[in-house]
């Protein structure tokens, strides 16, 4: 990278290629060679910037100009304005909402003030299929360093200070595990790497391995050096091709420099890396699932123990992280565990990366210390919630967590508050929900998830779920009973109590801390039939306010039922047996004359 003199980083993620920042970079490179600066200037694509509500986004270095939501046609005036004449295209630039001032430097964010990146390292740094570039971000200096001068215990025990917890939503000590699986003596032993994100609104480890996929490589590596184990295998979900893609390239890149397979870095040490694609099953999240689908059986749980450092793939002794706890190993090594300590709380040790999504200004990937409270996450970063609304509600840890309210937002995030809260980390989704949010029809959708994904092994899950789902069905379409609400926590309480594994224990989650904060909304779905943010379309009714419409005759053109009548230039009225709510009316209405209720 010596040889440029700039450096244009355009983001390669999932997020940023579906809005064309391929066609970004080939517009790019066809105007720099237009240029003749093909010499002077590198292109390349990253990983995920983070800011994906801004994207597609190009950096530029070294004086690091920040631009966001970039198109294809932006290329021409980004190289003759920024690269040859050395002025910023001002238009594409970040505006502070607040401030309305254009900001270049993106360590001048918001989004970015708060952030530590741990994990996402080198997300948006690096080209993730070079590893050259990696290796010129301290990449395998880990692996060297613990190869040539630290026994496996001694990998275990840095591990083990750290306070790593896993990533992945169970938040038990990294070290600890390790150390179960050191313990087992067998001729075979496994690393494996869950890569099978299945939460709505969670992108996290997809993001990671798109962005920065030797760090999970060199991880899994020292992991299987601390353990005793010489094999290695990432259990990814077919529906990330992008991450396959880059992963794939990165352990045969790996291979070929002799930092994987026989004889690594001519230590005697033997470690080789596989993949094996899920096929998307929820349930494939917890562990004893996700091995009995690698051995090409029903992705179901069993009891433990044997718990798999014993007992796991194909019986033999295996030790299974996520992504996120993977990302942060090298760094752990490299700079010791008292560096790590010194980030987080008291039992949670460093950073936690969240998937930033719902009705919040600033969607996107972000990685904050443990001990951050949802109140900076939410305002400071997020940028508050979406057309100024109020704020309702946050659902973390997906369907196997909880809502927290208002009253939570001074609450530091780490595992164990969350729990007391009666919500859970999870592996990292964060869904905002505002005023026009229906709690009951929230509990609803990740109740149809969980339904969904029951893998039907037990039947508090297979059956729980179901019925479940089946009260919130009638409470959101008018038919609730009052004695539904106890019917609904004693079924919550022996689904938690009884189900095989912590994705059905969980299960009731978002019903029950619903319930608790917001049981006024399921009393007036079920007593005034009425959803009181508008949501339930079973519940809702059109009106047009006579005050209002001035008889354009707009809404009555787009009605697919004729249900609106009137005379042209007098208030026009809704028909509500024949409206099917289907909100075109009200889109098409220039006046704020139609309403729901």
């Amino acid at each position: 990278m010596s040889n440029y003199s700039m450096h244009i980083l355009v983001c390669g993620g999932t997020g940023c290629k579906s809005a064309n920042s391929d066609k970004i970079i080939e517009n790019l490179e066809k105007h720099l060679a237009a240029q003749n600066m093909t010499d002077q200037v590198q292109i390349l694509k990253t990983g995920c910037f983070g800011f994906c509500e801004k994207g597609p986004i190009v950096k530029i270095l070294p004086d690091n100009t920040f631009y966001v939501q970039v198109q294809p046609e932006d290329a021409q005036e980004l190289i003759e304005e920024h690269i040859v004449k050395g002025r910023k295209v001002e238009r594409l630039l970040y505006e502070d909402p607040e401030t309305n001032k254009r900001i270049s430097d993106s360590q001048k964010m918001d989004f970015y003030k708060k952030q530590i990146r741990i994990a996402l390292r080198n997300c948006g740094v690096i080209d993730p299929d070079n590893l050259d570039e990696y290796i010129a971000r301290d990449g395998y200096q880990a692996i060297g360093k613990v190869l040539t001068s630290m026994t496996p215990k001694e990998v275990i025990e840095v591990i083990k200070a750290s306070g790593l917890r896993g990533r992945g939503g169970g938040g038990f000590p990294t070290g600890l595990k390790w150390q179960f699986a050191s313990q087992y003596q067998n001729d075979v032993k496994y690393v494996v790497c869950n890569a099978d994100e299945g939460d709505p609104g969670a992108f996290m480890d997809r993001s990671i391995l798109e962005g920065d996929p030797h760090s999970v490589v060199e991880a899994m590596t020292i992991c299987g050096y601390a353990i005793g184990a010489s094999n290695g295998r990432v259990y990814i979900r077919a529906e990330y091709p992008l991450a396959i893609k880059r992963l794939q390239k990165a352990i045969d890149d790996a291979r070929e420099y002799g930092l994987l397979g026989n004889d690594i870095l001519g230590s005697g040490f033997n470690f080789d890396i596989k993949l094996t694609y899920g096929a998307g099953a929820f349930v494939c999240g917890e562990e004893t699932s996700l091995i009995h689908s690698m051995e090409g059986e029903r992705g179901e749980p069993t009891t433990k123990p044997p718990f798999p450092a014993e007992s796991g793939f194909w019986g033999k002794p295996t030790n299974v992280n996520n992504v996120e706890t993977f990302a942060n190993v090298p760094v752990i090594i490299l700079k010791g565990s008292d560096w790590f300590t010194k980030i987080g709380t008291e039992k949670s040790k460093g950073t936690k990366v969240f998937a930033l999504a719902g009705a919040i200004n600033n969607v996107g990937l972000i990685e904050v210390p443990m001990g951050t409270t949802l109140r900076e996450v939410i305002y400071d970063i997020g940028g508050g919630i979406k057309g100024g609304k109020k704020f309702k509600a946050v659902q973390t840890g997906g369907p196997s967590g909880g809502c927290l309210t208002e009253k939570d937002l001074d609450t530091p995030i780490d595992f164990d508050n969350l729990l007391a809260k009666g919500s859970m980390m999870g592996s990292g989704g964060m869904i905002v929900m505002s005023e026009d949010d229906c709690m009951v029809a929230m509990a609803k959708f990740y109740l149809e998830f969980s339904v969904e994904e029951s893998c039907g092994k037990c039947t508090p899950c297979r059956v729980g779920t179901r019925r479940l789902l089946e009260i919130l069905e009638l409470i959101t379409s008018g038919k609730g009973k009052m004695e539904h609400i106890d019917e609904l926590k004693r079924l919550c309480r022996v689904i938690k109590d009884t189900a095989l594994c912590g994705l059905g224990q969980a299960a009731p989650n978002p019903v029950l801390s619903t319930l608790e904060a917001f049981e006024d909304e399921y009393i007036a779905h079920i007593v005034d039939k009425r959803c009181p943010a508008g949501q339930c379309k079973d519940l809702l009714k059109y009106y047009i306010l006579p005050d209002k419409c001035i008889g354009c005759t707009a809404c009555t053109r787009v009605c697919p039922t004729q249900a609106i009548t009137g005379e042209r230039k007098k208030p026009h009225v809704i028909d509500v047996e024949k409206c099917i709510k289907c909100g075109a009316c009200i889109e098409k209405c220039r006046f704020g004359a139609i309403v729901k209720k």
